[in-house]
């Protein structure tokens, strides 16, 4: 699990491509102060799993089934990716849940500043849009950011200077393609609202919910 308090930017080292899958190798600094073998990182917000360490290199294989659903197949060699370890035991929970399961992807189609603010409106499909509410949690490539409008098919965020710095934000420009997670509550409360006979909002406002 993530919090999507990105704690480092990494550098794309390497990219081996095979038929349906690919091996990324990845330099970073802050994260390998205690990174093992299996361990999970959460890379522009899709968890990948620790393949081999090499000073401050690690390798990470990605499948068919991410590359189909995230941006993680346009990275080069080169490329800045967000970086966060998995949440330790007795870490500050400063985010929000994140399981780097990516939902989708989204394209930027506005980016404007409003004095030290800086605003992204994100446009995806209908699937993802309809867990994006106004005020709620979103992860865009990892980072852990708050919904402050929704439009029919685009949201947008405002985000201050520290999170433009420290992250990959700052390289986006308008039609960049982003990583997005939904907040997972929702997702599981709308599964157990549909699947289970006898949940109802009667049944809700009867046992005091």
């Amino acid at each position: 699990m993530f919090t999507g308090i990105i704690e480092e930017m990494g550098e794309v080292k390497a990219i081996k491509k095979g038929e349906k899958s690919a091996s990324l190798s990845i330099a970073g600094n802050l994260i390998f102060s205690d990174l093992k073998l299996g361990d999970s990182v959460a890379t522009n917000g899709v968890c990948l799993t620790v393949t081999s360490i090499n000073g401050n290199v690690f390798t990470a294989d990605v499948m068919n089934e991410t590359l189909t659903r995230s941006s993680i197949g346009e990275l080069k060699t080169g490329s800045n990716v967000n970086l966060e370890r998995a949440m330790g035991e007795n870490g500050r929970f400063g985010g929000h849940i994140v399981s780097g399961h990516i939902d989708g992807t989204g394209k930027i189609l506005a980016i404007k500043k409003e004095d030290i603010a800086i605003w992204y409106t994100v446009k995806t499909d209908s699937k993802i849009m309809r867990y994006i509410i106004e005020k709620g949690s979103i992860a865009i490539d990892g980072i852990s950011l708050t919904v402050a409008k929704v439009e029919r098919d685009n949201f947008s965020v405002s985000i201050i200077p520290h999170t433009a710095k420290e992250t990959v934000l700052w390289e986006k420009k308008i039609g960049s393609i982003v990583n997005l997670e939904n907040d997972i509550v929702g997702k599981y409360i709308e599964k157990l609202m549909t699947s289970q006979k006898g949940i109802s909002k009667d049944f809700l406002l009867e046992n005091g919910f």
